[in-house]
């Protein structure tokens, strides 16, 4: 039994995982909403609230902590290296293993930190649709574009959203700005986000081509990087990943037009991805950078 931990920007998920049913604990699952901006001590002290919170009805049992974090971080060490985003900047350089440990009262090695990307590949080889034996590419599309690869069943950060691309780089076509923008350039209307997209399909063929692009525009992306790293099979998580029914035709039509045949499958651990991933750093006896 592992604790596994979800930091985002804005937030904190935590849930207790069954390392034999590689399963949740469904009532240890605790989320709370994070002023990134705060100070050090009362983020540190948010988080360790819902961690406690986590393991009622556990408390006997020796902790275990797996915790997937956004770069850029010493992951090894446990060492915030986040200064030039719009989130945690009071943590910058803080040993947070060591701070995490001394709140807890838990010894620093029981603590495991993991890249959130390489956390979500993780988990859907662990207990989700990614095939651990084979190597495999992960995203998560949303906001920003997260990737990583897994092989031998160990996932990695693969770092690929400033990648050169198109007319920029990746994350400025594979995200949801992206999917805004192209609405915007075509219709001169505005929308919050790619959700409110999908509910115009099919009935808006302006949002029916934005979402074609999309599947073409990533597929593009997609075919050099399964060749240079001799792909298995592709996992899509995140946000836009919910509407993969409305961009997969041109997406693995793109692909097949290319005489690519990978399979392109979607998470389905979904949110709670990163929560096992993370847990799976114990689960499995393996050090995962």
């Amino acid at each position: 039994m592992v604790l596994g931990v979800d930091i985002g920007g804005s937030h904190i998920t935590a849930a207790l995982v069954d390392g034999d049913k590689k399963a949740l604990i469904t009532k240890s699952i605790r989320r709370k909403m994070i002023d990134s901006q705060g100070d050090a001590a009362t983020i540190l002290d948010s988080w360790c609230e819902v961690i406690v919170d986590s393991y009622q009805g556990y408390e006997k049992m020796a902790k275990q902590i797996g915790i997937a974090m956004p770069g850029p971080f010493d992951y090894e060490n446990g060492v915030c290296l986040i200064k030039e985003q719009d989130k945690f900047k009071s943590l910058y350089q803080l040993n947070l293993k060591q701070e995490l440990a001394n709140r807890l009262a838990v010894s620093p090695s029981t603590i495991h930190f993991i890249n959130d990307a390489a956390s979500f590949l993780q988990g859907e080889a662990f207990a989700g649709s990614a095939s651990s034996n084979k190597t495999v590419l992960g995203f998560t599309l949303g906001t920003g574009l997260g990737s990583s690869i897994c092989k031998a069943g160990i996932a990695i950060d693969a770092a690929l959203w400033n990648t050169p691309f198109l007319e920029s780089i990746a994350e400025d076509y594979l995200s949801t700005k992206w999917f805004v923008k192209r609405y915007f350039q075509l219709t001169g209307k505005k929308l919050d986000g790619v959700k409110d997209l999908a509910a115009s399909v099919p009935a808006d063929a302006h949002a029916q081509q934005v979402f074609n692009e999309f599947g073409s525009n990533l597929a593009q992306f997609l075919m050099p990087l399964i060749e240079e790293h001799k792909v298995d099979e592709v996992i899509l998580g995140g946000n836009i990943a919910q509407t993969f029914t409305i961009f997969a035709p041109n997406l693995l039509g793109t692909l097949v037009q290319n005489q690519v045949f990978t399979p392109i499958k979607t998470t389905t651990l979904k949110e709670h991805a990163a929560l096992i991933g993370a847990a799976s750093c114990f689960i499995n006896f393996k050090t995962i950078l």
